[in-house]
């Protein structure tokens, strides 16, 4: 037991200790493994010497025995909500409730409350008021500020206001909290603490707080002005993502009911040897001893190892980069091959590296060629509308650790599982050794890298569409489509290239999805796994779901809203399907696109579909 954190009073004692520095509440179930917030945490604080306690999943409907059985902490209380938003875990797009929680032990539902990060912290301050409780997870990190949420379907504050915690931590808390514990244990109160980089906190107004010189403030429009004018909360969205993508950020400022909650600009991006270090923490990489059953987050995510952090995608319904930046923060080789020696040493160990990734697969080592450039620079993606000049796209150190990785003895397979940037891969960078370096990387993926499936997510076809959701043209799918079917032709493959789309984001209505349908059947994919878009805080795309406006030019987007206009736009993926040909008939009609009806059932009535019945044969590929 002793090589995972404690996590019971029993546990504490067969340490010796006489008391707890930090105490952890988690969402998810403790699975010492770096892919878990929790845990890394945890590690971090104890690389600083400090005694660290985890309570998982505590049962929060009964005598609060979870809350109580480790006492009090001598520094704080920290919330980690899980490594998956609560309201996501819990809510499907039409706002059903899942039966399901992968973060839980047999896969239970009802492990955890809906929002937890506000559950925990009352219940902790009605047991210890004066023991400070810091927020931080992704839960926390995209509601620092008012927020629009899905579920209640209303603007809500800042999540420190309606919490009751003493900070909170955004993105990725290894340096912010280090740095808090560095501050307390050198006697600096608690609350005098306003200046930590990438924290927020809740003051009064007008109260004197400290700051630091260089930073700018900029002043938001309050949570009151948002509520009553949907264009102030479309303004506040575009200077908070603009700053979020600043390496030289404002401090932010947002009134809300007398009070200020004052958001610091974040840490410059870690270092590789930073990152490498966390990484290099004594992870068991296995579930806590106590679980009986198993953990289906874990089990897919084992025998992974994740290569960097953050995404320059920007894409407008994503959280990453409002999470964790994006600005990519690479593992050195060294770090990356330690971790795959201590893969092939777990026991159940067969020699399949499940993924080789990140947030997006082929950003390793990649960043700002002229990082000046990067610090006047705030645009929320570096491949939107165009890539960026400044980018270097060079895959050939991407390259150089796959082959290192599969010279690895003992590992038979190590497939690339996190989705791949195809506009990434496929951009001609006028580079004569970067363009050819980026094909070789295509074909060495689809040889070597892939399971039987390459994940990709063109998301959708409409130009509009796409323009709104920052994402490529459909026609570099159409063309990757080409090069995946020759790669594979040559190498005498039969794999599967899997696209990932959307329905009803903003901007997108039924003739939208009646393109959608045209334009996948003419490529021979049948859709079975697709995706309804959920509004979720901090996203571009919420942000024009709510106020019906472009943040940037202000300029009207239509969203689908009802639950009708939804599962209208919803069945347009599965065209393909004798039971909806008459829905989908008659949703064209109401739109007088006949022409949309010959193209997507060219042959209906005419004998050459398959049972002359106007669909096509069987797909070269499906998802």
């Amino acid at each position: 037991m002793r090589d995972w954190l404690p996590t019971t009073k029993k546990e504490v004692e067969q340490r010796g200790w006489s008391g707890i520095d930090v105490i952890l509440f988690s969402g998810d179930a403790y699975v010492d493994h770096p892919s878990f917030g929790v845990a890394v945490i945890g590690r971090v604080l104890e690389s600083l010497g400090l005694n660290v306690a985890i309570v998982p999943q505590p049962n929060w409907q009964d005598d609060l025995r979870d809350f109580k059985k480790l006492g009090a902490p001598g520094l704080f209380f920290g919330i980690c909500p899980g490594s998956m938003d609560s309201m996501v875990n819990h809510y499907t797009a039409a706002r059903r409730r899942r039966s399901d929680d992968a973060y839980t032990p047999g896969n239970r539902a009802g492990a955890r409350p809906d929002m937890p990060t506000i559950v925990y912290t009352r219940l902790l301050k009605s047991l210890y008021p004066d023991v400070p409780v810091v927020l931080g997870g992704i839960e926390a990190s995209l509601r620092r500020l008012t927020h629009y949420d899905y579920w209640d379907d209303r603007l809500r504050p800042s999540i420190l206001v309606e919490s009751g915690a003493d900070l909170l931590v955004y993105g990725m808390g290894e340096q912010p909290v280090s740095e808090l514990c560095r501050w307390l244990r050198r006697g600096v109160p608690f609350r005098s603490l306003t200046n930590i980089p990438q924290t927020a906190v809740l003051r009064g107004k007008g109260e004197r707080v400290a700051t630091r010189r260089e930073w700018r403030d900029v002043m938001l429009a309050s949570h009151e002005e948002c509520a009553r004018d949907k264009r102030c909360q479309a303004a506040n969205f575009r200077r908070v993502e603009e700053e979020s993508n600043s390496l030289v950020a404002a401090r932010l400022l947002q009134e809300v009911g007398g009070e200020v909650v004052i958001v610091n600009p974040p840490f410059p991006p870690m270092s590789a040897g930073e990152l490498d270090a966390v990484h290099d923490l004594p992870f068991t990489r296995l579930p806590h001893p106590r679980y009986r059953q198993e953990i289906p987050a874990y089990k897919m995510i084992r025998h992974s190892i994740t290569l960097h952090r953050g995404c320059f995608g920007g894409c407008a319904f994503c959280t990453i980069s409002a999470h964790q930046g994006k600005f990519i923060v690479s593992r050195s080789m060294g770090s990356v091959l330690r971790e795959v020696e201590r893969v092939r040493e777990m026991p159940d160990f067969k020699g399949t590296i499940s993924d080789l990734g990140g947030p997006s697969a082929n950003m390793y080592a990649m960043g700002g060629k002229d990082t000046r450039l990067c610090e006047l620079c705030k645009r929320p993606s570096c491949l939107f509308p165009t890539v960026c000049k400044n980018l270097n796209a060079d895959h050939g150190p991407l390259l150089e650790l796959y082959r290192q990785v599969r010279r690895c003895p003992g590992v038979k397979h190590c497939f690339v599982a996190s989705g791949i940037r195809y506009d990434l891969v496929m951009h001609h960078t006028g580079e004569a050794r970067v363009d050819a370096i980026n094909k070789e990387y295509l074909e060495t993926v689809v040889r070597y890298h892939v399971s039987g499936r390459l994940k990709v997510a063109p998301e959708h076809v409409s130009g509009k569409v796409l323009r709104l959701m920052r994402k490529p043209p459909f026609a570099l799918f159409e063309e990757l489509t080409r090069r995946f079917r020759a790669i594979n032709g040559k190498a005498g493959l039969n794999q599967q290239l899997i696209p990932y789309f959307i329905s009803s984001h903003p901007g997108c209505g039924l003739e939208e999805m009646a393109e959608l349908a045209v334009a996948t059947r003419d490529l021979s994919f049948q859709l079975e796994q697709v995706q309804d878009f959920t509004p979720t805080p901090m996203t571009l795309a919420t942000e024009m779901f709510y106020t019906r406006l472009h943040p940037y030019s202000m300029n009207p987007v239509f969203s689908a809203r009802s639950d009708t206009e939804r599962k209208q736009q919803n069945v347009f993926f599965f065209w393909y399907k004798p039971q909806l040909y008459s829905q989908i008939i008659s949703l064209l009609k109401k739109i007088n696109r006949p022409d949309l009806i010959r193209r997507l059932f060219p042959t209906r009535g005419g004998g050459q579909g398959k049972g002359g019945n106007g669909f096509p044969p069987a797909p070269l590929s499906s998802l």
